[in-house]
C-alpha cells in the first residue's frame, strides 16, 4: 500500500480504511482534503490492477483535481472520451461527459461530491449509477451526504452496491403518510425505534465521516475555521400580488415565489450595494432574471449560467479561481460543488429551501485553508421567514446526523482497537481427547477475548 508523504494522519487512516474496503465512502468536510485522498486511493488501485481508474467531478472541479495531482507526485490526466484513456494511470473528467466512456475498461471508479448527483436528471443519475454497478473499486467522496435527510444515505449505498435504496428504508424505517392544508397526501419516513443503533452502524460498515482530525483522535493543529460572519437584509415587498389589495408577506411556496419575482429589482440593488467595495465576491442566485440584473447591475461581474456551454463554465470559473475575475454570479446548482475559493472571503444570497445549496455554497469559502474571515450576505423579503426557519432546521439534522456518524465510528473503531485476544481458556477435557486421538497431538488451548 503506497502513501504519499504529505497526507496528513488521519488522512493516511482514511485512506487506508477505503482501501480494505474497496467500495467504501468518505464524508469529510469541506477542506480535509478529500482529494488528495481520493488520488492516493485511486493510484493504488492503478498500482494494484495495472488499470485506469477514473475520477468523477463537478464542472471546472477537474482541472484543480489535475493540480491537486501534481502537487503530491501523482500523475493523473484530464480526458473528455474514451479515446484518450490510456491502458493505465488516473483519468479525470466531469459528471456530464460520462457517457463518452467505457466501464468495462477501468478498474475503479471515484465520484468526487458525490452528493451532487441526486441534483442531475433522472437520466443522468440512472447513468452515473449504472456505470458503477459491479465495479470492483468504487470511492465516494463528499462534505453533505444527507443534509437533511437521512434516507439519502440509500442512494450511496446503493452506488457502492451494498443495501439497496428500497431494501434500505424497508429495514430500518417507517412510512408514515399525512395531508398537509391543502389535502394532498404527503409520505414521509422516520427511523424505527429499535432500529436507530443498528441503521447507523449499518452506515458506519461501508462510510467515515469526519468534521475534524480530533474525530479521529488527532490534534486539529491548522484545521480550525476563521469566524463565519451571517448577516441579514430583509426588504419590504411594496407591491400587491395579484388579485390582493394590499402587499401582504408571502405564506406558502406559491406566494413566496411570487413575492420574489416582485422584489427582483430592490433585491438585486441591495446585493450590488452589498458587494462594493469588497475585493473579491460571489453573488449566489437562483433565477436567470436575477443573474442578468446583477450582472448589469455589479461592475466587471462575469455570469456563469445554464444557457452557457460546458466550456464556457469552466473557462469563466477557472479565471475567477486565478483571480483574473473578482466579481462572480452563478447558481449553486451549477457551481456550488467541489470548488476551492478561499481566495474570497464575502459572498451575498437569496434564501432557499434546500440546505445542501446553501451549505455548499457558504462552503466554497468557509473552509479550511481560508484565512480571512467569511461574511454571508443574505437578502430576503418579509415572506422568507419561514425558509430560513426551515434552514435553521435542516442545519440541526445536518449536525446530528454528523454527531451520531461520528459517534458510532469513534465506538466501532475503539472495539476494533480493544479486540485483543489475551485472556486463555483451557479446552474441555471431551473435546481435548477427541483431538489426540484424532492427530495424536498434545492438549491444546485456545484464547478468548477479555
Amino acid at each position: 500500500m503506497w502513501m504519499a508523504p504529505e497526507l496528513y494522519p488521519f488522512q493516511v487512516s482514511l485512506v487506508e480504511w477505503a482501501l480494505r474496503k474497496g467500495r467504501a465512502a468518505i464524508f469529510a468536510d469541506c477542506g480535509l482534503g478529500k482529494t488528495p485522498m481520493q488520488l492516493v486511493w485511486a493510484e493504488n488501485v492503478v498500482r494494484h490492477t495495472s488499470k485506469p481508474v477514473l475520477i468523477l467531478t463537478p464542472l471546472a472541479v477537474s482541472y484543480q483535481t489535475v493540480a491537486e495531482g501534481a502537487k503530491f507526485g501523482i500523475e493523473c490526466v484530464r480526458v473528455s472520451d474514451q479515446s484518450e484513456v490510456k491502458q493505465s494511470g488516473i483519468h479525470v473528467t466531469n459528471y456530464e461527459r460520462l457517457h463518452h466512456f467505457d466501464r468495462q475498461k477501468f478498474a475503479g471508479v471515484v465520484c468526487d461530491e458525490s452528493s451532487c448527483i441526486k441534483n442531475f436528471d433522472g437520466k443522468r443519475r440512472t447513468q452515473i449509477t449504472e456505470f458503477m454497478r459491479g465495479m470492483l473499486y468504487r470511492l465516494l467522496c463528499t462534505a453533505t451526504a444527507a443534509p437533511n435527510d437521512f434516507i439519502e444515505l440509500g442512494t450511496s449505498s446503493e452506488a457502492l452496491g451494498y443495501l439497496g435504496y428500497q431494501d434500505m428504508v424497508g429495514m430500518f424505517f417507517k412510512q408514515e403518510t399525512s395531508k398537509d392544508y391543502l389535502g394532498w397526501g404527503r409520505t414521509k419516513y422516520r427511523l424505527r425505534g429499535h432500529a436507530e443503533e443498528p441503521f447507523w452502524r449499518w452506515v458506519c460498515s461501508w462510510a467515515r465521516a469526519i468534521r475534524k482530525p480530533s474525530d479521529y483522535g488527532y490534534e486539529d493543529g491548522i484545521f480550525v475555521l476563521p469566524p463565519l460572519v451571517i448577516q441579514n437584509t430583509e426588504m419590504e415587498c411594496t407591491r400587491a400580488r395579484e388579485g390582493m389589495l394590499f402587499a401582504l408577506p408571502a405564506r406558502d411556496l406559491h406566494e413566496q415565489r411570487e413575492e420574489r419575482k416582485l422584489t427582483i429589482q430592490e433585491r438585486c440593488e441591495k446585493v450590488a450595494e452589498l458587494s462594493e467595495g469588497k475585493p473579491c465576491s460571489v453573488a449566489w442566485c437562483h433565477l436567470n432574471a436575477e443573474g442578468d440584473l446583477l450582472e448589469k447591475l455589479i461592475p466587471d461581474a462575469v455570469q456563469v449560467s445554464g444557457k452557457d456551454s460546458d466550456d464556457a463554465k469552466e473557462e469563466r470559473l477557472l479565471a475567477f479561481s486565478s483571480g483574473h475575475v473578482s466579481r462572480l454570479i452563478t447558481k449553486t446548482k451549477i457551481t456550488g460543488f467541489g470548488l476551492n475559493w478561499q481566495h474570497c472571503s464575502h459572498t451575498t444570497m437569496f434564501p432557499s429551501h434546500s440546505f445542501e445549496q446553501y451549505y455548499q455554497s457558504v462552503r466554497r469559502f468557509w473552509r479550511f485553508g481560508q484565512t480571512q474571515p467569511v461574511t454571508v450576505d443574505i437578502v430576503s423579503t418579509i415572506g422568507d421567514d419561514q425558509v430560513l426557519a426551515n434552514l435553521e432546521r435542516k442545519a440541526k439534522r445536518c449536525e446530528e446526523m454528523f454527531e451520531r456518524l461520528v459517534r458510532h465510528m469513534t465506538e466501532s473503531l475503539h472495539l476494533e482497537a480493544v479486540s485483543d485476544y489475551t485472556k486463555r481458556e483451557d479446552i474441555p477435557s471431551w473435546l481435548s481427547e477427541s483431538r489426540k486421538s484424532r492427530k495424536n497431538t498434545p492438549c491444546i488451548t485456545a484464547t478468548a477475548s477479555k
